[in-house]
Parts: structure tokens; sequence; C-alpha cells
């Protein structure tokens, strides 16, 4: 069993798509309509809960939700905010942080607590940005950089367990990201969001001596 977060659209949702082919699938996401909307064109492969990754409850509730043990969990949600800083609402800085670094902190803070000890694969989809600076970028900069040093440092405290933390850093998609992000460009030269969960979901298979760690999804 997967579970995957953010998954009411764009990479979320098509990973959803992708890994119910195979398997049973558990499905988050803020918005309760759009969520449903995804879980009703899987044909009965996904169950879907709504949940609210900035709070504990909502969190550990979703845990307590899921049938089994997921093998793999992949954490997609998140959003974007762009704009030169001084033009930047502190309103949307605020909602910017928790949707990105407070979810991915409870999100993985859960999963350790209760899976550390286990084979359970956590994947962290970030972004390029947090390999790389970028002008009217730098709040979301920020709150991508605050994830991958989290990631980074609770890996160092997963050492030597079965957990496996790993690391997605995924380059422009033409998803619906934009259309709230306050930033207007052309996508027509993105990857869908189906060619980038194709080829992460490829890149995530492991050996039984190995997998990959960390993993960059370029735009052409």
């Amino acid at each position: 069993m997967i579970l995957i977060t953010g998954a009411s659209s764009g990479l979320g949702a098509a990973l959803a798509k992708l890994y119910s082919q195979e398997q049973a699938v558990c499905i988050s996401g803020r918005n309760a309509q759009r969520l449903e909307a995804v879980a009703a064109t899987l044909e009965d492969k996904a169950n879907a809960y709504c949940c609210d990754l900035t709070d504990e409850q909502s969190v550990s509730s979703l845990f307590n939700s899921l049938p089994h043990t997921p093998s793999l969990i992949i954490h997609s949600a998140g959003s974007g905010y762009f704009g030169a800083i001084e033009q930047q609402s502190a309103v949307a800085i605020k909602d910017l942080l928790n949707n990105n670094v407070t979810s991915a902190i409870m999100l993985l803070r859960e999963a350790v607590k209760r899976y550390k000890n286990k084979p359970v694969t956590v994947v962290m989809v970030m972004s390029t940005a947090a390999q790389i600076a970028k002008a009217e970028e730098s709040t979301y900069c920020a709150a991508k950089w605050a994830v991958r040093g989290l990631v980074e440092s609770v890996r160092l405290e997963l050492k030597g367990l079965p957990m496996k933390l790993i690391a997605v850093y995924p380059g422009g998609m033409a998803t619906s990201f934009w259309d709230t992000s306050g930033k207007s460009l052309n996508t027509d030269s993105f990857m869908s969001a189906d060619e980038a969960a194709t080829m992460l979901k490829q890149a995530l298979t492991a050996t039984e001596h190995g997998y990959i760690s960390d993993i960059t999804i370029n735009r052409g």
C-alpha cells in the first residue's frame, strides 16, 4: 500500500493514477472536493482522506485511518508563491511556509514515530528551488531549502534503521501550481505531471542492496 499526499492535483494526482494501476493507494489533500474527484478516476482503487498536514491531530488521524503500514509514502503536498521580496504579503509568506515547511515536518515526524523500525520508504518531493537560488523566488527557495535541511538531518537520525528517506527535486511542471503562485509565465516547454510521475516512479525502483537517495528531474 502507498500513501500519497498532495494528491488532489498535479504531481500527486498523477502519481496516484500511476501507482493505482498496480496496487492499493491512499491519497490525501486539503480540498475534499478535488480529492474525491481524483479518487473517482481511480476506479475504487484508492481511499481518500482529507487532511490538514499542518495540524498534529489531523496528521495523526490520517495515519490511524490507513488500513495497513504503507511500503511507500510520497509527500507531494505544497504550494508556490513568488515575487520581489518587498512586494510579498506577510500573510501569503506564512501560508507558504505552512504549506511547504510545516506540512513536511509534521508528515515526516509522524512517519518516523510510527515506522522508523520498519522497511518503509518516505519520498519528500521538493523542487529544484531547493538546490539553487532564484530571483523573485526568495521565500519559496527559503521554504524548499528548509525542507532539504529537514530531510538531510532526519537521514542522519535514521542511519542504520530500515526506514529510507528519498529527496526529489523536480523542475518546472505545467500544472495548476502556477495559477495561485503570483507568477505569470509560459509553461509550454514544461514537463507534464504525467511525465514527471513516470520518471519518478522509474527512479524509485530499488534493488535488494541499494536505492537512489536523491532524484533531480529536470525539464528539457
